[in-house]
C-alpha cells in the first residue's frame, strides 16, 4: 500500500457513495478536498460524518471546493494540490433530464475532470463507473471482460465516459483505474427505501417472476474499494468490478427482507410487458415537460435483468474483500431505517 501525501479530490461528494468515500478517507489518515456543486444538500455528508451541517468545517482533514465538472474553471481550481481525484460525480437516473445533459456531464464532465487532472499533474484519478455498462448479463457471473450492452441513456452515457477514461489511462496522459461497482446500497439510500417500505407495508409490487439474479454491494466495501484502488500500486488501466459477496435471485431477496421484517413476502406476481411499455411512454411524455415520470422502464428492469458478477480480479489485485453477508447488510440496512423512523432526510 502507498499512502499519498497530498490531497485526495472527490467529486460528487455530498452524494450517498461521496459521503462514504469522504468517510473512508478521512478515517484512513488523509487529507480530503470535497468537491460539490454550490446547489448540493450536504445533509448526507453531514449525517454520514456524524456531524451537524455547520460542523462540516471543523472537520479535521476535510476542506471544500465549490464547482462544477462541466465548469472547467472550477476544477483547475480545485485541483491545486491534489494528488489523488476520485471522480464519483455523475448524473444518475432521472427521467426529467434529456440525453444532451447526460453526455454533458457523464462524458464531457468526466474528460473536463481527467484534463484538469492532467494540468494539474495529479499522480493518480480513480473513475467511478457502473456494471450498468453490461446491462443484463447472459451467463453469470460477469468478470471486466464482459462485452459492453447498455441498455438506456444512463449506461450509455455511463459506457461512454468509461472509455474516456480509459483512453486516458492506456495513453499515460493520466494514471489511473477504473471501478465498476454492482448495484450500491447501505445505511441511509434513500433508493433502497421504497424497497423496503414497500414490503414493511405490503405494498411492493411483484413484476415477472422473481428468478432474474441481482448483486449488490455495501456502500461501505465500495468506499474502502475506492481507497484500496488508489494506495495500491497497480498498472494504469485496470478495471474492477466491486461486489458484494454472492449474487441472489430476485425472489430470494424479497424473501429474506420479508423474514427480517416480519411481514409475508408480496404473492402477487404482475407480468413485465404492460409495464415496460407503460414506463417507456410515461418517460416519452415526462421528458419534454421537464418532470419526473411516476414510472420508470429502469424500474422494470430491476424485476427482469439479471447481474451477478465475479469479483476475484479485486481480491487478488486489492484484496478487496467485503465485510459479512448479504443477510448481514439486509439486517444493516433495516436497523438504519428503523433508527431514522424510516426517513432518510
Amino acid at each position: 500500500m502507498q499512502k499519498s501525501n497530498g490531497i485526495v479530490l472527490i467529486t460528487g461528494a455530498a452524494g450517498f457513495v461521496g459521503s462514504y468515500v469522504v468517510k473512508e478517507f478521512l478515517e484512513s489518515g488523509h487529507t480530503v478536498r470535497a468537491f460539490v456543486r454550490s446547489s448540493s444538500n450536504l445533509a448526507q455528508l453531514a449525517r454520514v460524518l456524524g456531524v451537524a451541517e455547520e460542523g462540516l468545517a471543523d472537520v479535521a482533514g476535510l476542506s471544500f471546493a465549490v464547482g462544477d465538472i462541466t465548469e472547467v474553471n472550477s476544477l483547475d481550481q480545485a485541483m491545486d494540490g491534489v494528488a489523488t481525484v476520485i471522480h464519483i460525480a455523475a448524473l444518475f437516473r432521472e427521467a426529467k433530464h434529456g440525453e444532451d445533459m447526460y453526455r454533458r456531464v457523464n462524458i464531457e464532465g468526466t474528460r473536463n475532470v481527467l484534463e484538469a487532472a492532467e494540468r494539474a499533474g495529479v499522480a493518480k484519478v480513480v473513475h467511478c463507473s457502473t456494471v450498468g455498462v453490461h446491462s443484463h448479463i447472459p451467463n453469470p457471473p460477469a468478470n471486466e471482460d464482459e462485452e459492453y450492452r447498455p441498455g438506456d441513456i444512463y449506461q450509455e452515457t455511463k459506457c461512454e465516459g468509461e472509455k474516456v477514461a480509459l483512453d486516458f489511462f492506456q495513453k499515460s496522459r493520466v494514471n489511473g483505474v477504473v471501478i465498476r461497482p454492482a448495484m450500491i446500497w447501505g445505511p441511509g439510500d434513500e433508493r433502497t427505501l421504497k424497497l423496503f417500505k414497500g414490503i414493511l407495508k405490503g405494498r411492493f409490487p411483484f413484476i415477472g417472476w422473481g428468478k432474474t439474479y441481482l448483486h449488490w454491494v455495501s456502500v461501505i466495501d465500495l468506499a474502502k474499494a475506492f481507497r484500496l484502488a488508489a494506495e495500491t500500486e497497480i498498472p494504469s488501466g485496470e478495471v474492477f468490478i466491486i461486489a458484494g459477496k454472492e449474487s441472489i435471485l430476485l425472489k430470494d431477496l424479497l424473501g429474506k427482507i420479508a423474514m427480517m421484517l416480519g411481514r409475508t413476502p408480496p404473492r402477487l406476481r404482475l407480468p413485465a410487458l404492460p409495464f415496460q411499455v407503460a414506463g417507456t411512454l410515461c418517460e416519452l411524455l415526462c421528458r419534454p415537460l421537464g418532470i419526473e415520470p411516476p414510472l420508470h422502464r429502469r424500474r422494470v428492469d430491476f424485476f427482469t435483468k439479471t447481474r451477478a458478477f465475479s469479483t476475484m480480479k479485486a481480491a487478488e489485485l486489492l484484496q478487496y474483500e467485503p465485510r459479512g453477508s448479504i443477510d448481514d447488510e439486509i439486517r444493516e440496512i433495516i436497523q438504519w431505517y428503523e433508527q431514522h423512523d424510516w426517513q432518510v432526510c
